[in-house]
């Protein structure tokens, strides 16, 4: 059997192992987020291409069922109106399953912002809480595509499109900011749908780059930098800062996906191999935005993607 990593034909036994192929969910889900849950099973939620922020289940990574939305009509945020729940980021918080949510109409960049909702599931039903803040509150243009994280003992909110990206730190129960805190700047104007990953020592800062949603003219690409404290600064392989747009290339298209970014979290298979999914175009169907799954490896602390573009074909994760 054959697998293709960026344009390069290799092979992949099926005797051996078993294959899954891209994309891994064949409909529009763009700006994938991932969790394992408290009862095993890994929960995936995405912009709502699907109305209402749709919710996918799933054992393996591989095999997804969709399980519902986590709002209805009547449960829906509401303070954009007519705006788009867009860039989920599920949480596990305190016992809740606490869902930040990003609510914008095209080019409302001062009136979009960031939102929570939480349930005792992590299929729903979710309770919304309101908005964190918008754009014109917070002073920060286009205040979407929001990523929570944990250190230290206190918790933090990164956001950001295409106007910098920022940090604040939250209350205790990640429902509200934290009084007097005060944002930080801690990227530059080239990046959104940051995600932050820690490994080894190194905080991952992966962004994405370029226009998500131009179809096949999309240049969306996945991008990472690092540092050694959360705050930054975030540096590519040569030392030059994120806040001044340099990184490193992860994700890039290939003949037959385009568009390749908005990553998911980091999630590990029982064998330790870390997986990561993200959108794209697809060049045959070129309708959407659907859903990909590739292997995250590493040398000399710093991640990659074997080829540097989506798989076509590669082995499952292992569960």
């Amino acid at each position: 059997m054959l697998s293709c990593k960026a344009n390069e034909i290799v092979d992949v036994d099926p005797t051996s192992v078993n294959v899954y192929r891209n994309p891994v969910i064949n409909l529009s889900l763009p700006d994938p987020t991932i969790i394992k849950a408290e009862d095993g099973n890994f929960y995936l939620y995405a912009t709502e291409d699907i109305r209402n922020t749709p919710i996918y289940k799933s054992s393996n990574l591989v095999d997804w069922d969709f399980v519902g939305t986590a709002f209805t009509n009547e449960t829906r945020p509401s303070f954009e109106p007519k705006g788009g729940l867009w860039a989920p980021d599920i949480n596990y918080i305190n016992g809740k399953y606490v869902l930040y949510y990003s609510m914008s109409v095209w080019g409302g960049e001062w009136t979009c912002g960031i939102g929570v909702a939480t349930s005792d599931s992590p299929e729903g039903p979710f309770t919304d809480h309101g908005k964190l803040f918008i754009s014109n509150e917070i002073g920060v243009q286009n205040s979407i595509d929001q990523f929570y994280i944990e250190e230290g003992g206190k918790k933090y909110l990164f956001w950001g499109s295409f106007r910098g990206i920022y940090c604040i730190e939250l209350s205790d129960d990640g429902l509200s900011l934290k009084p007097g805190a005060e944002k930080k700047q801690v990227a530059g104007t080239a990046y959104e749908g940051v995600y932050i990953h820690k490994r080894n020592g190194y905080f991952y800062m992966f962004a994405s780059i370029g226009s998500c949603c131009e179809g096949l003219n999309s240049t969306y690409t996945t991008v990472v930098g690092r540092s050694e404290t959360l705050f930054g600064p975030y540096v590519d392989k040569q030392g030059r800062p994120m806040l001044e747009n340099n990184h490193e290339v992860i994700i890039k298209k290939n003949d037959r996906f385009v568009g390749t970014g908005h990553n998911s979290e980091i999630v590990q298979d029982n064998n330790g191999n870390d997986w990561i999914f993200y959108h794209a175009v697809s060049v045959e169907k070129p309708k959407g935005r659907v859903l990909m799954m590739d292997k995250v490896k590493w040398n000399n602390d710093w991640p990659y993607i074997e080829g540097g573009s989506p798989s076509l074909e590669a082995e499952k994760p292992e569960f």
